[in-house]
């Protein structure tokens, strides 16, 4: 992973960390003055207006150190107004107002201003205020990748009920996730919940099913009567769940997971030929694909489905202003695996 290397002389404030560790360090994440940024080549400078919080910055504040040295600031999912623009960039201008989960091959978004390059940014949904937009970027180019990408859940599964079950409905990619295969599928979801809060939540954003995960997945599906779903999504816990999975999906059936098992033994879908998919939706901007344009492209239509009213903002609570010690609250909260939609942080403090 890249780290800070900024060539502006003006200083922004910004959240970053110099060693990787556990959210209770005092230390574990710190108010900074760095150098703003310049644009260059295909990027935008954002002035940043607010920042969602995702499982991915807490698993690098855990384990990623920067070069000896540097700080390393996090953050991938950000909404602001474009205020420079690189030579080689044609999509946007200054005053534009932009949303995007960027790369984690560079310095993040927890800054005042940021470096991003203009095929991954969308504009901004006209309908949601600042707050409202941050929560959505990363999670709906997860969910809609796998959806679409990897699951292609157009395509059906032959003698599957037309269905798709969700594990960890509640969270940030799931609460999307839900949202976006009732507006563009006629797909029967089921999602999982284990609180009355969260199941609750689900069914607000369009579930048709519940289930509980704190309880055998296969049983609780089988009681709905509606037969094997064709597909599965699994956001958390897959190591948990992954014998379930394999007994209660349709042969021949697609199953996709995003989360990080220390081990994945998949032996147990071989019999129904499951096929497997794993969508990390930073793969685009890692490596630079032919196709890194998508999740621009991806991210203006999902804005289109916001203002048409199709898809709502899954932000559940907002802090102010965007420093250390509400960005430190919202990590413990995304560790605690308790988290419903997603937790945005807005607006930077003007003191100095």
């Amino acid at each position: 992973m890249a780290h800070i290397n900024c060539k502006g002389s003006s200083p922004m404030k910004a959240i970053a960390y110099r060693q990787p560790g556990a959210i209770d360090r005092p230390d574990a994440l710190l108010d900074v003055d760095l150098p703003t940024p310049v644009a260059e080549g295909r990027d935008l400078l954002v002035e940043v207006a607010a920042v969602a919080v995702n499982p991915v910055d807490t698993k690098v504040r855990k384990s990623a150190a920067p070069a000896p040295g540097t700080l390393k600031v996090l953050g991938w999912d950000a909404v602001g107004r474009v205020v420079a623009v690189g030579k080689e960039a044609t999509a946007f201008q200054p005053g534009d107002e932009v949303w995007y989960a960027g790369s984690i091959a560079r310095p993040g978004a927890n800054s005042q201003f940021h470096l991003v390059d203009e095929r991954l940014v969308g504009q901004k949904p006209k309908s949601l205020t600042n707050a409202e937009s941050a929560a959505l970027p990363l999670t709906a180019i997860t969910a809609w990748e796998m959806l679409f990408d990897r699951l292609d859940v157009r395509r059906s599964v032959p003698g599957a009920a037309n269905a798709i079950l969700i594990v960890g409905g509640a969270g940030g990619v799931g609460s999307i996730a839900i949202q976006l295969a009732r507006a563009l599928t006629d797909l029967t979801v089921i999602a999982t919940a284990s609180r009355r809060e969260t199941a609750a939540w689900v069914r607000e954003l369009g579930a048709q099913h519940v289930v509980d995960h704190s309880r055998p997945l296969a049983e609780e599906v089988a009681t709905l009567g509606i037969g094997a779903p064709a597909f599965v999504f699994s956001t958390t816990e897959t190591h948990r769940h992954l014998r379930e999975i394999a007994e209660l999906i349709a042969p021949q059936g697609r199953f996709g997971l995003i989360d990080d098992p220390d081990g994945l033994d998949i032996t147990g879908f071989k019999r129904k030929a499951v096929s497997v998919h794993w969508e990390l939706m930073f793969t685009r901007s890692l490596f630079e694909t032919p196709d890194m344009a998508e999740q621009g492209r991806l991210l203006g239509e999902v804005a289109r489905l916001v203002d048409a009213g199709r898809l709502r903002t899954t932000l559940t609570e907002v802090l102010r202003p965007i420093n250390a010690d509400n960005l430190r609250r919202a990590h413990a909260v995304i560790e605690s695996g308790r988290a419903r939609g997603k937790i945005v942080l807005e607006g930077f403090s003007q003191e100095n």
